[in-house]
């Protein structure tokens, strides 16, 4: 087995699954990243009218790989265009972020090639990091606290935008943010599966 490819962060956050299998949980679903809600504080409404806290979505961290891009592709998938445009200037500067388990994570992308093309094409930082998804939490919050201008103080002003139910949703309710699961990504689930 290759260990760039290993992911030892969700290897070990499958155990965290057994005494808590609601950290997969997302709280909105979306069929593609066409339907991601701009800005996103309408994605999670419901907890406003039910009595819960009022959201307040500050930042937005965005999964690559068959989220917005075809897998192993730097560019956003051509029908995203639009609503990848209208994301970019909701939430403009350091925002927005890429955080991907291949362009940045220090295993797969040491010289940060990867996240250069990504961030030449998209316009949008890509966060460089040694712990991939699910676990690099901490690095995505230390990023934010270190660029003010964003205003997130709080994991809470931050959506978590991914296809993986493992990786992108635990993330974001390991890290106390809001998760938007993308449900049908770019390629069919079962061209992307590790058991196809």
């Amino acid at each position: 087995m290759d260990m760039n490819a290993f992911n030892v962060s969700a290897t070990l956050s499958l155990f965290r699954l057994i005494t808590k299998p609601t950290l997969c949980l997302p709280h909105a679903k979306i069929s593609t990243f066409n339907q991601l809600p701009i800005p996103l504080d309408k994605a999670f409404t419901k907890y406003e009218k039910d009595g819960r806290k009022k959201v307040d979505i500050r930042a937005i961290v965005l999964d690559k790989d068959n989220c917005f891009a075809v897998p192993h592709e730097n560019e956003v998938y051509k029908p995203y265009e639009e609503n990848f445009k209208r994301l970019r200037e909701a939430y403009p500067g350091r925002k927005l972020l890429i955080v991907s388990n291949t362009a940045g994570a220090s295993s797969i992308d040491p010289s940060g090639k990867l996240a250069t093309a990504v961030e030449t094409s998209t316009s949008i930082p890509v966060l460089p990091h040694s712990t991939k998804k699910p676990g690099c939490g901490p690095e995505i919050m230390a990023y934010f606290l270190k660029h003010p201008e964003t205003g997130v103080t709080r994991p809470d002003q931050i959506a978590i935008v991914g296809d993986r139910l493992t990786t992108d949703v635990m993330m974001a309710n390991l890290m106390g943010s809001y998760a938007v699961w993308v449900k049908d990504g770019v390629v069919p689930y079962e061209q992307t599966s590790i058991v196809s």
